[in-house]
């Protein structure tokens, strides 16, 4: 069983910054990508940042030159650097990876059970 765990977040004033953090435990045989999503109130989740295995990142252009994610992949842990906080990036931060558990196995799609970021204007 995989599990995938979060820390951080909490409540910040606009302009500041905040460091998520989650690790990923349990059976796993590789990691494939590993990345951030968020959920506003009333708005569909929608991706932050996401990292691949061999380093490739995709940001959102909403984040972009403010948030920086970042991998460890001998640890499976993946980091979000939030800097230049806006109200508007209030939301649930989920944590997303998708998992290989067996060698030849399938890939699987995995989530944390989110933490609260709230940016005060």
């Amino acid at each position: 069983q995989v599990q995938l765990v979060e820390s951080g977040g909490g409540l910040v004033q606009a302009g500041g910054s905040l460091r998520l953090s989650c690790a990923a435990s349990g059976s796993i045989f590789s990691i494939n990508s590993m990345g951030w999503f968020r959920q506003g109130p009333g708005t569909q989740r929608e991706l932050v940042a996401r990292t691949s295995r061999l380093g490739n990142i995709n940001y959102s252009g909403s984040v972009k030159g403010r948030f920086t994610i970042s991998r460890d992949n001998a640890k499976n842990t993946v980091n979000l650097e939030m800097n230049s906080l806006k109200p508007d990036d209030t939301a649930v931060y989920f944590c997303n990876a998708r998992i290989v558990v067996q060698r030849e196995g399938p890939e699987f799609e995995y989530w944390g059970q989110g933490t609260q970021v709230t940016v005060s204007s």
